[in-house]
């Protein structure tokens, strides 16, 4: 196997002892995985240049730093730049590097040579030589916050997803944040799912910006089934007598979303599938990304109205009340009025506003936490577009990281512009029976069941890779699998 290029076969790996770790019993503290396997954290930073630095934690020792010239920085985030979905999905998904195997390849071998530093590709060929797949923790600086870790190909025939299970690192003034809840998976597990899944936006057709991200649901449909299994189990909110009833509902606002997060115990997960409106990284306000719920234009909150609704921001989730005024208003509307992804995309542009605008009144002068109002799961998956776009900031305040701070110990999200089904089939031509958003919403849901998330969203990555490099047909391309990402705590 050669690494970026460079064979590696019968190098030795300088400074990681790995003797004895593969089954071994693992530490606590989130540094090992429950199975004892080696694990990295690997930590990034912009200065002109980007640096990576490393470190193993069964072996304090074994440490590496690596550095990205600003040259070569550039010129791999263009290429990554032209290559994602953005304002417009066609170029992403009939000519772009991720609508045809080779020149995602392409793409992913630059990533690589760019992004994974020597030493620690050699480490990683030298655990792959021993069967071992280690668990590689990122904390991805600003810059490179939507670069797909998990596509980076050392070789042709091999991709870090392959060699490492991939996490995400949570922010660490967030994630050990001392008056931050601790809801564990292992305490929640039989709890109820609170889902909420593509929620009719107030004032939006189901062809508008923010209309229909799934489409006409049916009872054979993936999604449509996954639901009816847990309502067989008794572990469904809302609960309704068909799965169908679950999908384009007009009651899913936020006080809902409070109220099925409190009822009784509490939940074990949150499953949203829906639009996101990420704030503008150039705007340096991550805590105006939006959720868009069906609330209304009277419901109360910090961002501005989008005609006939205000949608619940990160601010909101890490705020509640606090701050809010008591006085009437109408709100202000934003440019997400005049989006135009429609229903080939699963979320608005970039382009909140960053003025909180005026309040409506709250009808309620006691103010209220957060995550009191919202105490949320052990697991959450924000599956819309760029949902996870917070990490693109130097300091991250989003929608994932309002999770991790309510109590999520893990949150899946979107990286970049999400393509539906609708548009793999209007725009690239896909088989009409493939349902890839579907299909990747039950897989994202199902990995949140598993014992351990990160080792099952990996396992649903390396399933997709080969289907991917099997049929090479765009309905199996990582511009719609490649964008998920799961921040762990864990």
């Amino acid at each position: 196997m050669s690494v970026n290029g460079v064979n590696v076969d019968g190098v030795n790996v300088d400074g990681v002892n790995v003797d004895g770790v593969n089954g071994a019993s693992a530490g606590t503290g989130g540094t090992e995985r429950p199975n004892g396997r080696p694990t990295a954290l690997v930590r990034m930073a912009d200065a002109g240049d980007l640096y990576i630095s490393w470190r193993w934690t069964h072996d304090l020792t074994a440490t590496g730093v690596g550095i990205v010239p600003r040259a070569e920085l550039t010129t791999a985030l263009t290429a990554l730049a032209a290559a994602l979905p953005g304002e417009a999905l066609g170029h992403a998904l009939t000519s772009g590097a991720f609508a045809s195997y080779d020149t995602e390849l392409a793409l992913a071998e630059l990533l690589s040579r760019t992004f994974l530093p020597y030493g620690l590709a050699k480490q990683l060929h030298e655990l792959y030589e021993r069967g071992i797949r280690p668990h590689l923790r990122l904390q991805p600086s600003p810059r490179v916050a939507q670069v797909p870790w998990e596509l980076l190909a050392p070789d042709p025939a091999v991709r870090l997803v392959e060699i490492a299970d991939i996490s995400l690192l949570a922010p660490v003034s967030i994630a050990h944040a001392p008056a931050r809840p601790s809801r564990t998976w292992a305490a929640t597990r039989h709890l109820p799912v609170v889902g909420v899944l593509d929620p009719r936006v107030p004032g939006f057709r189901a062809d508008s910006a923010l209309g229909s991200v799934l489409g006409r649901m049916t009872a054979d449909a993936p999604v449509a089934r996954m639901v009816a299994g847990y309502l067989a189990r008794e572990r469904w909110r809302p609960a309704v007598q068909d799965p169908v009833e679950a999908f384009r509902r007009t009651d899913l606002d936020r006080e809902w979303l409070g109220a099925a997060l409190r009822e009784g115990a509490g939940a074990s997960r949150l499953l949203y599938v829906g639009h996101v409106t990420a704030a503008a990284p150039e705007s340096g306000q991550s805590e105006n990304a939006q959720l868009h719920l069906a609330c209304s234009a009277e419901t109360a909150g910090f961002a501005p109205t989008v005609r006939a609704h205000r949608p619940l921001s990160a601010k909101d989730l890490l705020l509640g009340t606090y701050g809010l005024d008591a006085g009437a208003g109408t709100g202000t509307e934003t440019g997400a009025e005049a989006g135009t992804e429609a229903a080939v995309g699963t979320g608005s542009k970039t382009g909140a506003g960053t003025e909180s605008g005026t309040r409506a009144r709250t009808g309620d002068t006691r103010a209220r936490t957060g995550g009191s109002r919202w105490p949320i799961p052990s697991r959450v998956a924000l599956i819309a577009c760029e949902s996870g776009g917070d990490l693109r900031f130097g300091e991250a305040l989003g929608l994932a990281t309002a999770m991790i701070h309510g109590g999520a110990e893990t949150v899946t999200a979107g990286r970049w512009t999400l393509p539906t089904d609708l548009a793999f089939h209007r725009i690239a031509g896909a088989d009409p029976a493939a349902r890839p958003l579907q299909d990747a919403i039950r897989a994202i849901d199902a990995a949140h069941e598993r014992e351990d998330a990160v080792v099952a969203h990996g396992d649903w990555q390396r399933e997709r890779l080969a289907a991917w490099r099997e049929h090479r047909t765009v309905e199996h391309s990582p511009v719609l699998w490649g964008a998920f990402a799961t921040i762990s705590t864990v």
